[in-house]
């Protein structure tokens, strides 16, 4: 099982619970979105963009780099444990260091996500 289905499978139940909640609590009726507001949702409406002209990259973006990141190293790890047992000259140091480098990564990456839920779940639990 590779680093994107893990980090997908346990994310799911975590949203499936909140829009469960959603539905089991009725709310009031929703608020009208102005224009304004609605330009600043677009990517380049005045919300988003800096001073400079020059946009930031986007969460969703940052996170999807990290993810394959981790992925990378994972896969290398692997690659250079494969090349150490099927009897390449790869140095063992350097297999050792491969593997604790894609361990860290995915323990980072787990606790990024550990923290993404809890923010989720304590802004689910507000009262509005």
């Amino acid at each position: 099982m590779d680093v994107l289905s893990v980090l997908r499978s346990s994310l799911q139940p975590a949203f499936r619970d909140a829009a469960a909640r959603q539905v089991a609590e009725p709310a009031g009726p929703p608020k009208p979105i102005t224009a304004v507001e609605v330009e600043q949702l677009r990517p380049g409406g005045s919300a988003t963009a800096g001073t400079t002209g020059v946009q930031a990259p986007s969460f969703d973006h940052m996170l999807g780099n990290m993810v394959q990141e981790v992925n990378a190293k994972q896969l290398q790890a692997g690659e250079a444990v494969r090349g150490l047992l099927g009897g390449e000259n790869v140095p063992l140091h350097r297999v050792m260091i491969a593997a604790e480098e894609a361990s860290v990564s995915f323990q980072l990456m787990v606790e990024v996500r550990n923290k993404l839920l809890e923010s989720y779940q304590e802004l689910m639990r507000m009262q509005v």
